[in-house]
């Protein structure tokens, strides 16, 4: 499992991120590892990313956007940052 990013681990703005990627992916029907592989990221690291454990970069994020199907803009929308 990959190290919790220290400085940033469960800010409530990466808390909110993370819920709003798990809620958006589960509405589409995917599963944690069928968003992964979508996004070319790691399952264990997306998990992290939900729980608002990972302070992601642009790239991951730009990459989880489009394997859930939605602009980073409806993204950030649905999690109220």
């Amino acid at each position: 499992m990959p190290a919790p990013s220290p400085k940033h681990a469960r800010d409530p703005a990466l808390v909110a991120l993370g819920a709003a990627i798990r809620s958006m992916r589960k509405a589409r029907g995917l599963s944690q590892e069928d968003l992964a592989h979508r996004s070319d990221l790691d399952r264990a690291y997306m998990s992290s990313i939900e729980r608002g454990a990972q302070n992601p970069g642009v790239m991951a994020i730009v990459g989880i956007a489009k394997g859930i199907g939605v602009t980073v803009t409806e993204l950030v929308a649905e999690a109220k940052l």
